[in-house]
């Protein structure tokens, strides 16, 4: 299954386009072509077993030895024991650092080189879908697959946790406890900034997507890109350039844990990363909008 499948009969056709809500239609069903065929590829369908089995395999571990610590982020694994909804707040520190930024990789690398390089993105193109409609839909699709990887971390985990260790009454950390239903508002929360920060990292991807027709170059790119990152945040002699790298303030989601919420690093993490999407978003349209496409 392609993307090109939205030229098959029932689709938009060419004499349709400028007509009132035909373009509205043809990002809907683009979108929805586009997020089938996400979920569809088995490597990606793997990727979140992958994701899922890290929560899961961290939880039973806890269970059955004494908690240890859970490296430069927040420290929930000495906490796990006391509530289960620990156990994927502990995961999302573990994987925010690479099986994250790695599942975004990939996915990022497919949307533009990925159609380039199986020779559909030419024959898409003549559907006909204006490049930057086609832009924006590849990146929402991102955006949605960012989350889709966060859940995948997060809801596993939190059956698992809530099955293993039980639940009730959270202590935050700041000392103070809130109950069940305003921890899980609080494990939304989590999930939504960091799926925010996953969604700035796709632009960066889509943008070098647009740069070269081979996806496996364009996913080790931003790979790249992500590690030179948390090796740049991790040298005090860099101090200054520190608040404007995009994984500055991913481990900031601890502050969502605090009573009363800290907001001064999350709000922050926010404008960058939406400093990141804008521009590097920018980029894409600018690169891919004067492309010529030869496959």
């Amino acid at each position: 299954m392609s993307a090109v499948e939205v030229a098959r009969p029932g689709g938009t056709r060419p004499a349709d386009v400028g007509r009132p809500g035909v373009g509205a239609r043809l990002s809907t069903r683009l979108l929805r072509s586009e997020l089938r065929i996400i979920a569809g590829r088995r490597r990606n369908q793997a990727g979140l077993a992958v994701l899922a089995a890290v929560p899961v395999v961290m939880a039973i571990a806890v269970k059955v030895s004494k908690p240890g610590g859970g490296g430069d982020g927040p420290d929930f694994f000495a906490s796990i024991t006391s509530n289960g909804l620990f156990v994927p707040l502990a995961a999302l520190g573990v994987e925010i650092g690479m099986f994250l930024p790695l599942a975004m990789a990939m996915l990022a690398g497919d949307a533009i080189a990925g159609e380039a390089n199986i020779g559909t993105l030419r024959y898409l193109l003549t559907v006909p879908v204006h490049r930057t409609r086609l832009l924006v839909v590849k990146y929402v699709s991102l955006c949605i697959g960012a989350v889709w990887g966060i859940c995948a971390v997060a809801l596993p985990g939190a059956l698992v946790g809530i099955a293993l260790f039980g639940t009730g009454e959270l202590t935050t950390l700041s000392g103070s406890q809130i109950p069940f239903g305003a921890a899980v508002w609080r494990l939304v929360l989590v999930m939504l900034y960091l799926s925010a920060g996953l969604a700035a990292l796709a632009a960066v991807g889509l943008f070098i997507s647009t740069l070269t027709e081979q996806p496996i170059a364009a996913a080790i790119a931003l790979m790249i890109f992500t590690i030179v990152s948390w090796i740049m945040d991790s040298v005090p002699q860099l101090a200054w350039l520190h608040p404007w790298l995009v994984v500055h303030q991913w481990l900031a989601f601890g502050d969502l844990l605090r009573d009363p919420i800290a907001s001064t690093n999350v709000v922050s993490g926010l404008l960058v990363d939406a400093a990141y999407a804008a521009v590097f978003w920018s980029l894409a349209w600018a690169r891919f909008a004067g492309k010529d496409i030869t496959s």
